[in-house]
C-alpha cells in the first residue's frame, strides 16, 4: 500500500511538472459527441439513462459522457459508460471506477485482466487488455469489464495511463482520454458467472470499432 502510494504521489508530481510548461492550447482533434453514439449496435438497442445530477458530473469532472443500457432479445442487458475528458490539465483526471462502489453498496470479490480480441473500424484485428471485475451487492452480481482509451491506445492498468497521459501531454501537447466500461449482471437464467462474462465480451467486440469517431486517435 504504501508502494502505491508513493507511485501515485511522484506521478502526480511529475505529471503536475510536465503538463504545467506547456502553455498553448491542447491540439485535440475533433470529435463527434456521444450524443450520437449509435442506439442501434447490431441486435443491442440502447437507452439513455437518467442524466447524473450537477453534483455528481461536478465529482466525475468529465467534459462528455454516455450512459446508458443496451437491451438484446435472448441475451439481456448490459450497462454502458464512457466519460470523456477533453484535458487533465486542471485536476479532473480520469479515476477506478471502482471507487465509486463502496458508496453504492457494491463490494469486489474477484480482479483479473481479460484479453478480447476486437476489430477497429477499419477491419484491422487486434487484442486489447481490460481489467475484469466481479462485483456483489446483496444477492446481485455483475461482471464488469472497463479500460482507459487515449489517442488510439487502450489501457487497462490505472498508472500505466497517468504514465502515458505525462507522455503525450510532453509529446502531442495532449491529455484529452477516456474510461469506458461494460456491465453485465448475472441473470437467473445464466450459467454461472461465465455468461455474464461472454455477454459483456461480445458487446465489447460490437462496441469497439464505434468508438474511433467519439474518441480521437
Amino acid at each position: 500500500m504504501i508502494a502505491r502510494i508513493s507511485i501515485v504521489s511522484l506521478l502526480l508530481l511529475v505529471s503536475a511538472g510536465v503538463i504545467a510548461k506547456a502553455s498553448r492550447i491542447e491540439d485535440v482533434p475533433p470529435r463527434q459527441p456521444f450524443a450520437q453514439f449509435p442506439l442501434q449496435i447490431d441486435v443491442w438497442r440502447g437507452k439513455d439513462t437518467a442524466r447524473f445530477s450537477d453534483e455528481i458530473m461536478k465529482v466525475l469532472g468529465a467534459d462528455d459522457y454516455l450512459s446508458r443500457y443496451y437491451h438484446a432479445l435472448q441475451q439481456g442487458t448490459v450497462g454502458l459508460y464512457i466519460g470523456y475528458y477533453k484535458s487533465q490539465r486542471q485536476g479532473d483526471t480520469m479515476h477506478s471506477p471502482l471507487n465509486c462502489l463502496p458508496g453504492a453498496g457494491w463490494q469486489p470479490l474477484e480482479k483479473s485482466y481479460l484479453p478480447i480480441q476486437v476489430t477497429d473500424a477499419n477491419g484491422v484485428q487486434s487484442e486489447i487488455t481490460v481489467n475484469r471485475y466481479v462485483i456483489e451487492k446483496g444477492l446481485e452480481q455483475q461482471v464488469v469489464l472497463y479500460w482507459y482509451q487515449s489517442h488510439g491506445r487502450v489501457i487497462a492498468n490505472e498508472y500505466r495511463s497517468k504514465i502515458f497521459m505525462v507522455y503525450d501531454a510532453a509529446r502531442l501537447n495532449r491529455s484529452d482520454a477516456a474510461l469506458v466500461r461494460v456491465t453485465s449482471s448475472r441473470l437467473a437464467s445464466d450459467q454461472g458467472l461465465q455468461s455474464a462474462e461472454e455477454r459483456a465480451v461480445g458487446f465489447v467486440k460490437k462496441v469497439f470499432p464505434l468508438l474511433e469517431n467519439h474518441l480521437p486517435s
